[in-house]
């Protein structure tokens, strides 16, 4: 077993944590979600949570295939070709990211400082 072989199995280990992830990330969400719903809560409360866990659980899996697909393309055989193709899978996860991200938070990533100092300020002038 060479150097290559290692390298491409750390980045398909990679790629499988991140795929347990998402799936241990929604089945977790799902249970809770199931057992509010089941205490009593309405749909309607816990829908937000319900996609933000999902969300979230996406997010962080997608973390882990673009580190995997990195691993791969670029240690051990890195061509024009299989760099491209990295460019690209990347170029879509960050654009899926960023989507997710804004769904679950409602805000842009670089938008975060000011919704903070937005809402201290409400908050002053609340009290």
């Amino acid at each position: 077993m060479d150097i290559g072989d290692i390298i491409n199995s750390i980045g398909l280990a990679i790629d499988v944590v991140g795929v347990g992830v998402m799936v241990t990330g929604g089945i977790s969400t799902s249970v809770v979600y199931f057992s509010r719903l089941r205490k009593g809560a309405t749909f309607k409360e816990l829908y937000t949570s319900f996609r933000h866990g999902i969300g979230r659980s996406i997010l962080l899996g997608l973390e882990f295939l673009v580190a995997g697909d990195i691993i791969r393309t670029v240690a051990v055989r890195p061509t024009f070709q299989s760099v491209g193709v990295l460019s690209v899978i990347i170029g879509l996860r960050t654009f899926l990211s960023i989507m997710l991200q804004v769904e679950v938070e409602g805000t842009w990533p670089w938008n975060k400082k000011k919704q903070r100092v937005a809402a201290r300020v409400r908050n002053l002038k609340q009290e």
